[in-house]
């Protein structure tokens, strides 16, 4: 059984693990509380995945070999139209996101997807800026403000401050130097007292997701995994041996 995708808590039917199996695809809950016991086994391309049915691909190149990779040109847009015509003739929102403790970020989203987007992305913070008629203005408008405030940060960045609130005084200093439509506060539920200890895994408790952060208890300790990290991956179960890992608090 392979991992192919995931699922992040936005979807209506909660976040989840997309996995093959003999070509069927299927989903494993990510919801809070279940519990995951897998081993991980080799890694290679996740392949493609057509409705219910899985493409496999043995290529060791992962999560996705040339073949199975696709690049979406809107994401590298600044204004100049990558594509033969230019086709975003719908109102786009420009917004900016807050991660603990204070890292900032601009983006662009079309507007009726603002708030999805944003979780999509875990802010805990977020603010909408403007609207504007069509993505080309809106890659414009974001690659000004691109100069001053990154429009991408890593899923490290995100797992660093996970357990903590965002610099309430540092988001109120950049909102400054807008004239924001509406801000927004999110709250995953987490509730960690500490930061999760960084891992690629299958095995705990779920505790719950961050956008793509996967956080997991075993023993006394938690632990947060990249779902991306876990594409491609083989699952092996090992019912048997999912204890046999102690946790790191064992040893304090």
């Amino acid at each position: 059984m392979q991992v192919v995708g995931y699922r992040t808590a936005v979807r209506e039917d909660g976040p989840a693990l997309v996995v093959a199996d003999d070509g069927a695809v299927s989903r494993v809950s990510l919801a809070t509380g279940e519990r995951l016991d897998y081993g991980l086994g080799e890694r290679h391309c996740a392949g493609a995945v057509d409705s219910d049915t899985h493409y496999a691909c043995g290529d060791e190149r992962a999560p996705y070999c040339p073949q199975h990779s696709s690049t979406w040109v809107c994401a590298r847009c600044t204004g100049d139209c990558l594509k033969e015509e230019m086709d975003c003739y719908e109102d786009h929102a420009i917004y900016l996101t807050a991660f603990a403790p204070a890292t900032f970020k601009v983006g662009v989203t079309r507007e009726w997807r603002l708030d999805t987007r944003l979780r999509e992305q875990g802010a805990q913070r977020a603010a909408h800026l403007r609207t504007v008629p069509n993505g080309r203005l809106a890659r414009e408008i974001e690659a000004d403000i691109a100069t001053e405030i990154p429009d991408r940060v890593r899923v490290p960045t995100k797992l660093g401050g996970i357990h903590e609130d965002v610099d309430g005084a540092a988001w109120d200093s950049v909102l400054a130097e807008f004239d924001p439509v509406e801000t927004f506060a999110f709250n995953y539920g987490l509730d960690l007292d500490s930061r999760p200890v960084a891992t690629t895994a299958a095995r705990g408790t779920v505790v719950g997701t961050q956008s793509r952060v996967l956080v997991l208890e075993r023993g006394n300790t938690k632990y947060g995994v990249d779902l991306r990290d876990l594409v491609g991956r083989e699952l092996d179960p090992e019912t048997e041996s999912a204890d046999r890992q102690s946790s790191l608090a064992g040893y304090l």
